[in-house]
Parts: C-alpha cells; structure tokens; sequence
C-alpha cells in the first residue's frame, strides 16, 4: 500500500526564549532564512508541519540549507521530524545532514510514521552560531518503498565448559572435528542466519609456534566452514590465526550463504604478553561487511579493552559486532594468581560496547561461559553459564527504541557527535594519564587545564 501524500498546515518560527531569538525571514520564492543574532545563545528554528500521515507508512523527508559565515556548520544546522497524533508521547527522528556543495547541506532520511502519528512537523534550526546565516528550502515528503526489514537468527558455538575441556587439542584436525560437529548440531537444531566462533577455533591450545600452526584462507581446513555455511545457507564468522605469504595474522573470517569468503578482519590490538611478541602481525582497519542480515564488523579479544576498537564499527555502519575472545582483563581477578572469571565485570564490558555503539554484540567464548548476544538496548537476549554446546536469539530489525523524550537511542549516539573536538584520540603523543609525571619547571595549579599537555 502506498503512503498517502501529505498537506502542509503550518511553517512558524520558533525559539527558546527572547535573548536566543535568530534573525528569521521568508523570502520571496517561499525559502526560509534563519541568521545569528549577534549572541552566543542564539538558538532557534522554522517549524513546518504537514497532515496526512498513515501510520506504519514510509516517508523521504528531506531539506536543502544553503549558509554562509557559520564557522561549524555541523554544529550550527540541523533538523529533525517531530511526530504526533494521539500516542501519550511524541517520537522525533534526526535528519542525517550531508554536504552537496560548497556552503550548502541537504538533510535527510527515510522514516516510518509511528504508530498513532497522524501528523508530523520537520523542525529546521539554526544554534551554537554568534555569526552567519542559513536559507532553508521548504522541507519535501514524499512516500517511500519499505526496506525489508527482518529478524536474523543469530547462534554462537563454542561448547559447554566441561566439553571444551574434555576435547582432544593434540592437533588442528581434533579442533576443526570438535567445532564442526557443533556446528552441524546448531544449524540443524535453530536454522541460524549467522554462526560465531571462537577466537582462533582451529588452532586453539594446540601446541606450536603461530608460524607452524597458521592456516591459508581459503585452505582445505577452513572450506571445512565454508561448506557448512553453503550447506546449511548461514553465514559463518570463524577466527582462526592465518597465513598470509611471509604474515600471521589472528582474524576473523566470514563466509556467506554460498559459503563464498565475503569478510576478512586482522586483529588490530594484540594482547600484551605472548602475543605482542610472537611474530603476529596487528592488523591496522575496521572493515563491515554488507550481507543480507545487516551490516556485520569484529574486534578480536584484546581489541575489546581498546573502546576505539568498538566505536570504530560502530562508526563504520556495523549492525552486528562479533567477538570472537578468549577472555578480558578486566574482568578477571586484579591481583597475581591465576584467572578468576567475573560475571558481574564481564556483562557490564559487553552491555556497555553494545549500547554505545547501538549495534548488536555477538560474543564468542572459548570456554563457552560468557558467550553472549547483547541488543542495542544493552538486553542479553542469550547468555551461556557454560552449560550450553551453543545459544541463539532472534535479533529484531532496527526498530526505533526510544527514550522517554521520543528520541530514539541510535539517533542521539551518534547525531550529539562532535568530531572537530575529538583531536586527543587520534593524538600519537598522548599517553592518557600515563603521560611523564613534570620534574621540572613551574607545576599546574590546582583546577588548571591540562588539555594538550
């Protein structure tokens, strides 16, 4: 059924209090202009609202700005779509903006109107500016296809605990038996759209060098996956340390439904101890992979104490982030002696990488307790105790989850962002706070800045 076109009602300026009040006009061919007022505070926006709108329907809304003088236009410009009707609360949607020429932006999405939404108001606003000037388009609606949209039935296969160590290891070919056994299990058992496995599967504990143990890939080892994932029409994420010519890496495979390698990810950060200095080498990107599901990305074990690792998924478009891990530091004992697991330390880490990159965890266990699937809402919808040989969730589609003021979650994530002040991440001289301690010249006051030091 096609969305119904809508009726513009209003366009009205707006603002939060008389000292914030921009400059507002509407010229002749019927565009909007909204201008600083000389102040810090200016803040203000035309509100241009339609009728009309079918609920469960889909939209193009969109908006062309063209500025001047606006030293931050990101910062400065910007408009979201504020729904109503008869639900007790209003949901409201960001328009992502995108540069289309100099000093001009168009901002857009497609959206779906909210159950109970008969209206909406597209609200385009000017703040943050003591200098410039914005000329705005009248916003255009149209109806839109629907995306297809479904569940992904997402399985991690690790083992139970007592399984795992109960396994023979002598050899690779005692791992590969061991995981695709599980896997053959799980897929018949749940149907997965997408199995995980643990860091390194095949060569796990086996003994020897990474230089005698890495593998190809593709190899005759890992079409082992590959034809697990044709055969049962998933698609399967495997680690596995790999050769790559006169390289080791420790990566994250992905095949596809045909069991065709369609992903490759090198771990970045390698873990301190053995691995920093065995001859691997780190990987240096965060790619995703586009499939059928959503779009999937991978850290790699100790990549997960590195919150750039996550984010960086996150930033790159990633729906579903696999971990394949043998365990985190933090939440493991903070004292000599051998590992102690934390429950409690390891959901929060997990919970956490979830909901600030608002993508869905797929975490892999070796030792199978601590697997998990977390949603963007920081959910567990599966946890393995170490009990189970594999667990599974449906993960629902992209629906809006909202906050209680009608934003949604992923929308505030990432449209608050504001990289021009984010320079110290990608700083190679900042150490944090294990920059030298000063042993000489004058000592910082006490509440003094230490930005840049």
């Amino acid at each position: 059924m096609r969305a119904p076109a809508l009726t513009l009602e209003d366009i009205t300026p707006w603002w939060p209090h008389p000292q914030a009040k921009p400059k507002f006009g509407k010229l002749r061919d019927g565009r909007l202009r909204i201008a600083a007022n000389g102040t810090r505070a200016c803040s203000g926006a035309w509100r241009v609202s339609y009728s009309g709108a079918a609920p469960g329907s889909w939209y193009e809304i969109s908006a062309e700005v063209s500025y001047a003088d606006v030293p931050c236009p990101r910062d400065a410009l910007g408009a979201i779509v504020r729904w109503s009707g008869t639900g007790r609360r209003a949901a409201i949607d960001q328009l992502i903006p995108q540069p289309t020429g100099p000093r001009q932006m168009r901002l857009g999405r497609i959206l779906q109107v909210p159950p109970e939404s008969a209206s909406l108001t597209v609200e385009c606003f000017f703040r943050w500016s003591q200098t410039g000037r914005s000329i705005w388009s009248l916003p255009i609606v149209r109806p839109a296809a629907a995306p297809v949209l479904r569940p992904a039935r997402v399985c991690i296969v690790t083992g139970s605990l007592p399984r795992v160590h109960a396994r023979a290891h002598d050899s690779i070919a005692d791992n590969i038996g061991f995981y695709r056994d599980l896997c053959e299990a799980a897929c018949a058992a749940v149907s997965p759209d997408l199995v995980a496995l643990p860091e390194v599967a095949p060569q796990w504990e086996v003994p020897g060098s990474p230089f005698d143990t890495a593998l190809p890939v593709p190899s005759k080892e890992t079409d082992v996956f590959a034809a697990i994932a044709r055969r049962h029409q998933t698609y399967l994420a495997l680690g596995v340390l790999e050769r790559d010519g006169d390289a080791v890496f420790n990566s994250a495979v992905l095949f596809d439904r045909r069991g065709a390698l369609v992903g490759r990810y090198h771990k970045v950060h390698l873990a301190s101890g053995s691995e920093w200095s065995s001859g691997i080498l780190p990987g240096d990107s965060f790619p995703v992979f586009d499939t059928d599901i959503g779009r999937i990305g991978f850290n790699i074990c100790m990549d997960s104490s590195a919150a750039e690792s996550s984010r960086a998924v996150g930033l790159n478009g990633g729906d579903f982030l696999v971990l394949p891990i043998m365990g985190d530091h933090r939440a493991d004992r903070f004292s000599p002696g051998p590992p102690i697991f934390s429950d409690d330390r390891w959901r929060a880490i997990m919970r956490v990488r979830a909901l600030d990159n608002q993508l869905t965890m797929v975490v892999a266990r070796n030792e199978g307790q601590g697997s998990c699937i977390v949603n963007r809402r920081g959910d567990f919808l599966a946890f393995n105790e170490g009990d189970e040989d594999f667990i599974w969730a449906d993960v629902p589609p992209r629906e809006p989850y909202r906050e209680l003021d009608g934003y949604c979650f992923r929308d505030v994530n990432w449209v608050q962002r504001r990289p021009r002040v984010y320079g110290l991440f990608v700083d190679e001289a900042c150490w944090g706070n294990m920059r030298p301690v000063q042993t000489t010249g004058d000592w910082p006051q006490e509440g003094e800045n230490h930005e840049g030091r």
